[in-house]
Order: C-alpha cells, then structure tokens, then sequence
C-alpha cells in the first residue's frame, strides 16, 4: 500500500502558490486551495479580482499551474472550480 502524506503534499503546493501570490495580490486577487484529488489534480478557486479578470484563464496556466507542477513534480495539473475556460473566437 502506498502512502501519500497529504500534509506534506499539500504544504508543498502553498509554497509554490506563495510564489505567485505577489504578483496576484498587487492586482487585488488571490487563490486558495480547495483540496487535491486522489488523481493528482489540484482544485484551487481564484479570490478577489482573479475570480472576475479576463485574463484569470491565462493567469492559471502559464503561470499558478506551471508554478506547482515546477515545484511539485506529483501534481498533474490544476484547476480553478470557479473559473471557465474563454470561448476562441
């Protein structure tokens, strides 16, 4: 059976987050974690100013996620419950 320390996993995934928060909070945002799936995916939700900026969904990939997939290579991706995918034109 294979132990996976949440506490530690999750400890690991706010340091990456504390990385990007600056540069969230000079904006007016922020994002919290809502929990990490079995599968590896981490559920955050955009607070503040993040939760309604247009560029929220750029903000997600290019860089929280990139963010914490860096510093913590077990995660396979991150999601914002809480923010929807731009239409392409």
């Amino acid at each position: 059976m294979i132990v996976t320390d949440t506490k530690e996993l999750l400890e690991r995934v706010e340091v990456s987050l504390n990385t990007m928060r600056p540069y969230l909070n000079d904006d007016g945002g922020n994002v919290e974690i809502v929990e990490i799936t079995d599968d590896m995916i981490v559920n955050v939700k955009l607070v503040g100013a993040c939760s309604t900026c247009p560029q929220s969904f750029m903000t997600m990939k290019a860089g929280i996620e990139e963010a914490v997939k860096r510093a913590v290579p077990e995660i396979k991706g991150v999601v914002a419950i809480n923010l929807t995918k731009p239409v392409d034109d």
